[in-house]
């Protein structure tokens, strides 16, 4: 080895300093929480206490006595909530760790020895916290998660409502294209009082706007109509009554909390929404969600191509509005895991680490990237071309990412969207396309010819 690089290598070796001397960590569990702090005599000690609300209040004050001011915490499972909050209600600073960012040492697996481990990467600043949103903004999650849930449930007992019916041989589910609307559940309310015949069952639908004919719609109700199927059918009907029902319930709460995050005009006055004039189909919210989230996040995301109203209340339940915690945009897509993470030996790469998350803004990115391969603006040309040469797995993945991108500057910068800017342009692209056929065919000894 030359000695100057060795003399190099000697001077970069630090020992570890330890700059958080009165900190501390917690291994979460269901039950019990095993607690490894250093105490105001600077002794390392290891307390287990049980997760009983009283038992949190307990280990928070023996914290706050013993003058620790930092905390490490495993993400387990959703147990950590409760016991974060007390701890930053008291003033403690605390530090939510993935368990994938950190592996004990080679020894038998315990509560004690993971507590240890946890508080001695903490006191060296080894450690790297999770995002956690504002308080706000987790609330707004939790009531986005219900409503789903809510929507999955009513999208499941609308399955089963196709079921009895074909059990009864009514046709009609395949005969119109939508029988969640407004002529197909009318029909399957009037099946569902013991109404079969079709003449009457088709009274009072305005049968010019389906596609079917009246003919094809009176041959798709004649079914054999059983009784019980028809009481099946009624049961059927009220809980998809009461999953819509609660998905109102949840609209309302999520409305009135984004009500609270809408800023205030120049007078100091609360920014009036104004109600939604357009009819809301399905799954969409009964409210004005796109001037809600214009107003919140100061800019119009939705002109994004692929990206919809609910695209974005799910990205900002999850990020929030203060991107400023990501340096850049690439740490926000890595974040995402929307980047590829090298993998290096001997100094050559030697291929990319496949990477997996649950991150519901991720999957909602992926969904709009997804949706973009009809799209004719600049973004889906990039799709289908991407799609065409790599597959589109990987265009998904890729235009997930140019949209977090997009999303991240619009927010910091409080920018409109500038589709131009997006991608390059098409024309630009064909010119570089033809450069490059040129130069190919000119190594093979072709000259290419515009048509005629």
């Amino acid at each position: 080895m030359d000695k100057s690089k060795e003399k190099k290598a000697e001077s970069t070796v630090k020992q570890l300093a330890i700059i958080r001397p009165h900190c501390g960590a917690i291994d979460v569990g269901s039950m019990r929480m095993m607690v490894s702090y250093q105490d105001s005599q600077g002794k390392q000690k290891i307390i287990e206490f049980l997760a009983y609300t009283s038992d949190l209040h307990e280990l928070v004050d023996l914290l706050k006595k013993e003058g620790v001011d930092h905390i490490a915490m495993e993400a387990t499972g959703s147990y950590w909530i409760c016991l974060h909050d007390f701890l930053v209600s008291a003033g403690i600073n605390v530090l939510l760790v993935n368990a994938r960012h950190f592996k004990n040492v080679d020894a038998q697996k315990t509560d004690v020895k993971d507590a240890q481990w946890l508080h001695q990467l903490n006191a060296h600043g080894l450690l790297r916290g999770s995002h956690i949103a504002p308080e706000e903004y987790r609330e707004l999650r939790s009531y986005i998660d219900e409503r789903g849930r809510f929507q999955d449930s009513k999208s499941e007992t609308l399955n089963r409502i196709h079921k009895v019916l074909t059990l009864m041989n009514v046709k009609l589910q395949h005969i119109i294209s939508d029988i969640e609307g407004v002529s197909g559940m009318n029909i399957i309310r009037k099946i569902s009082q013991r109404i079969t015949n079709p003449e009457e069952l088709l009274r009072d639908i305005n049968i010019s706007q389906l596609k079917a004919s009246k003919e094809e719609l009176v041959k798709s109700l004649e079914g054999k109509f059983k009784p019980h199927l028809i009481e099946i059918l009624n049961l059927q009907l009220n809980t998809y009554d009461f999953y819509k029902k609660q998905m109102r319930v949840c609209e309302v709460l999520i409305e009135d909390l984004l009500n609270k995050l809408v800023p205030f005009d120049e007078n100091g006055n609360k920014i009036k929404i104004s109600s939604k004039k357009s009819y809301s189909r399905k799954n969409q919210y009964s409210f004005n969600l796109k001037e809600y989230l214009t107003r919140i996040v100061g800019t119009d995301l939705t002109e994004i191509d692929g990206i919809d109203e609910s695209t974005v209340l799910t990205i900002i339940s999850i990020v929030g509005i203060d991107v400023s915690k990501w340096k850049t945009a690439e740490h926000f897509v890595s974040w995402l895991n929307l980047t590829p993470r090298i993998k290096k030996s001997g100094g050559k790469i030697i291929g990319h680490q496949q990477r997996f998350t649950n991150n519901a803004a991720t999957q909602a990115l992926r969904l709009a990237a997804r949706s973009l391969w009809n799209n004719k603006g600049n973004l889906g040309k990039l799709y289908r071309r991407l799609a065409a040469t790599k597959g589109s797995s990987k265009a998904i993945k890729a235009l997930a990412r140019r949209l977090a991108v997009i999303i991240y500057h619009m927010i910091k910068k409080n920018s409109k969207y500038e589709p131009y800017k997006t991608c390059m342009d098409e024309d630009r692209y064909k010119i570089q396309k033809l450069k490059r056929l040129t130069k190919e065919a000119e190594k093979l000894g072709y000259n290419l010819i515009k048509a005629a």
